[in-house]
């Protein structure tokens, strides 16, 4: 009888409720699930490599770019340019940042910025939305822009060279400019 006398106690004791425990079991594992995986991701991500990478770098340290280990760069405003193309109705939005040779360079191109922006202005107004597009325009705007900003630089060695057409020139890498990165691009 002690088995019935205990189940009528029962009885009167609310159950726990099994659904409402389910669900809140599985929210804490989905939270944990979800922790884990960020984590993961942010380790894996961060040590694209996996975990023998830190031992292969300590054992071989790669040599830094020549290139780049004294890089100077000048960010300019960005351009907003009507473009060539029939009724006018492109216009092109391009940040460009110049790879200089030194810091004095750099700091003379800043006094000489209107001129740049002027040259620069007339370099892809002359430009269509079709040529911009595409890799190549890109990349020969990126080199008319060097010739034209050491122009600026050299006006001197410019004038001895203004019959020849501004590609037959190429631009040196060892010049007072020595890249054009665009750091956005954007034809409409």
């Amino acid at each position: 009888m002690s088995a019935k006398a205990a189940d009528p106690a029962m009885a009167n004791a609310a159950p726990p409720p099994k659904g409402r425990m389910k669900l809140v079991l599985g929210i804490v594992v989905a939270v944990l699930l979800a922790g884990g995986a960020a984590a993961g991701g942010t380790w894996f991500f961060l040590n694209k490599n996996g975990a023998a990478a830190p031992a292969a770098a300590a054992e071989s340290e790669p040599e830094p770019d020549a290139k780049h280990v004294d890089a100077t760069y000048l960010a300019l405003e960005n351009l907003i340019v009507n473009l060539a193309d029939p009724g006018g109705e492109r216009v092109a939005q391009i940040g460009m940042t110049l790879d200089v040779k030194d810091e004095k360079t750099a700091a003379r191109l800043k006094t000489l910025m209107p001129v740049v922006r002027s040259r620069m202005l007339m370099l892809v107004s002359q430009r269509t939305s079709e040529e911009l597009l595409k890799r190549d325009g890109k990349e020969k705007l990126a080199e008319d822009v060097m010739i034209e900003v050491t122009r600026v630089l050299n006006p001197d060695a410019a004038r001895a060279g203004d019959d020849e057409a501004p590609r037959a020139r190429k631009p040196r890498a060892n010049g007072p400019v020595r890249g054009v990165l665009f750091s956005s691009f954007i034809v409409q």
